[in-house]
């Protein structure tokens, strides 16, 4: 299947000389009605106040035909090795669902193989939460620990402390869950500080086996367990390995069991996988994992539709690419108006800016254009009393994503000044999508806001598993499809090996590198 290069295409030539819509003179309640497109059955992308018109839709329709990206995205979910960089397949998808043919990889159906993991998991969770596994004094397990780092941290991290919340309204039983990541040892140290051991049970996922940074995590948890001084304290019952097949980790005797997962998995990608699956189903329920894994299914079958304004990833990629490559806008700011979601938009930090933070196509050649932007977020309303300033005030246009829901997870709240905290949260989601839109003119330059400050609204009734599964998809779907407009790798990362490569020569002692010399004797 043929790639082309973004400048190379008709399509994109002529969506160059199209003006932007003026959201500013031009938004009202019919574009706000007609300008939005469903994802799957439980969430909604608006896009009204996005600078695009009519004749902008009809090119993106010629663009997804012009390179085929339909076709790729069905390449992808046939296995084919659209991984260039490391000639591999690539199966994320899999992992929730399959939408098309078999697919088989080395001799291996990679279905079944995703769904006997899955099992596995259902299993052996189930056996956890209802006491038949236990530590080895005993004990139920009260606390699980994931030790892992980037993919292996951010998803399983932002899910969890997403869904939390939900499975406690519902009245079901949550085994907390703590993370470690970071080398720096006082990471280890404040994460296991406050946890009783024999009731705790760690996660630790690599998928090779040999991560430096997490093995370090791992043989420093090691150590202290085994100083615990508990009579029958057994370390290895109280460890589970989320990691390949090949690895060293796969039967070692150091952990309890392990599951698998494998090379067609990205780390940045692997939440639906054996890496969030294993923490998500012990602490907060395998059902629970279920429904995330359906609402990912959904908007991974949405994303098949050939017509961009059925297709919201398709559309959400396009509106993203037409800021990035003819408006020349370079960040993105992801505004989840949603307690939950805290951590979401660092998860897709690492998710677009490693995918598609690229300067060569996937055939190695330079690009003359521009790729992924920068991403960075927070919830609001705190992002509000913090960078909004510069959003509304500041030199330069940044488009943003906003998320918010109808309902809170608890549903507990008063009424305080005749309304509720929920309704004063949209309330305030409400107004800032209208106001950096429309913006502000007054006779005190001081108080202007220029207006045409673009954005999106994704949607839901409530951030249930079902809808954050939804909601993960489609921003994974969103990253692949920019990626195959831009003509890039989006599922290597080579930009992350470098610094890891001279690290290693400064703990060999710098190798006579005399710049890393230098900035070692500073530490």
């Amino acid at each position: 299947m043929e790639y082309k290069n973004l400048t190379k295409l008709t399509s994109f030539e002529k969506l160059s000389k199209v003006q932007p819509f003026d959201v500013k003179k031009g938004l009202n309640k019919s574009r706000i009605e007609k300008y939005q497109v469903k994802n799957a059955d439980n969430l909604t992308y608006s896009f009204a106040t996005m600078p695009i018109s009519e004749e902008h839709l009809e090119i993106f329709q010629e663009f997804t035909k012009e390179q085929s990206l339909i076709e790729k995205y069905k390449s992808l979910l046939s296995g084919e090795r659209i991984n260039t960089g490391e000639n591999r397949a690539v199966l994320h998808q899999l992992t929730r669902g399959q939408l098309l043919d078999d697919v088989v990889v080395d001799g291996e159906n990679k279905g079944d193989f995703y769904k006997s993991q899955l099992m596995r998991i259902k299993e052996f969770s189930t056996k956890v939460r209802e006491g038949k596994i236990v530590g080895s004094t005993n004990k139920e397990f009260k606390t699980v620990v994931q030790i892992g780092i980037g993919g292996s941290d951010l998803g399983p991290r932002a899910l969890y402390l997403a869904l939390k919340g939900y499975v406690l309204s519902q009245g079901k039983k949550v085994i907390d869950a703590k993370f470690i990541s970071n080398v720096d040892p006082d990471d280890v140290s404040d994460v296991i500080k406050d946890i009783d051991f024999e009731s705790t049970l760690f996660v630790l996922v690599s998928k090779s086996g040999t991560t430096q940074e997490t093995l370090t995590n791992r043989d420093l948890v090691f150590d202290v367990l085994k100083s615990c001084n508990i009579e029958g304290f057994d370390p290895s019952k109280h460890m589970i390995a989320v990691t390949s097949k090949t690895s060293p980790l796969a039967n070692s005797k150091q952990v309890l069991d392990a599951f698998y997962i494998d090379d067609y998995i990205g780390g940045r990608y692997s939440s639906t996988s054996a890496v969030g699956g294993a923490i998500l189903s012990i602490a907060l329920g395998y059902d629970t994992f279920s429904k995330l894994l359906q609402g990912a299914n959904e908007s991974d079958k949405n994303a098949l539709n050939e017509n961009v304004l059925e297709n919201a990833a398709l559309l959400d990629a396009f509106i993203g690419m037409y800021l990035r490559n003819v408006l020349n806008l370079e960040s993105t700011a992801v505004l989840p108006y949603s307690q939950a979601l805290s951590r979401f938009p660092a998860h897709l930090q690492q998710l677009d800016m490693e995918s598609n933070g690229k300067h060569v196509n996937r055939y190695g050649d330079e690009i003359d254009y521009k790729t992924g932007p920068i991403i960075f977020g927070e919830p609001g309303t705190n992002g509000q009393h913090s960078f909004y300033q510069l959003l509304h005030q500041g030199t330069d246009t940044i488009p943003l994503q906003f998320v918010g829901f109808k309902k809170s997870q608890f549903e507990k709240d008063i009424v305080v000044d005749g309304s509720t905290s929920q309704e004063k949260l949209n309330a305030n989601l409400t107004a800032q999508i209208v106001a950096f839109a429309v913006g502000k003119d007054d006779s005190n330059s001081n108080k202007v806001f220029e207006g045409n400050r673009y954005s999106s609204l994704l949607t839901a009734e409530q951030l249930t598993p079902k809808v954050l599964g939804a909601l993960l998809a489609h921003f994974e779907n969103k990253v692949m499809f920019q990626g195959f407009m831009w003509n890039l790798n989006s599922f290597d990362q080579e930009g992350v090996q470098l610094g890891k490569v001279l690290a290693k020569k400064v703990l060999n002692g710098c190798e006579g590198d005399e710049l890393l010399l230098s900035y070692s004797a500073l530490l």
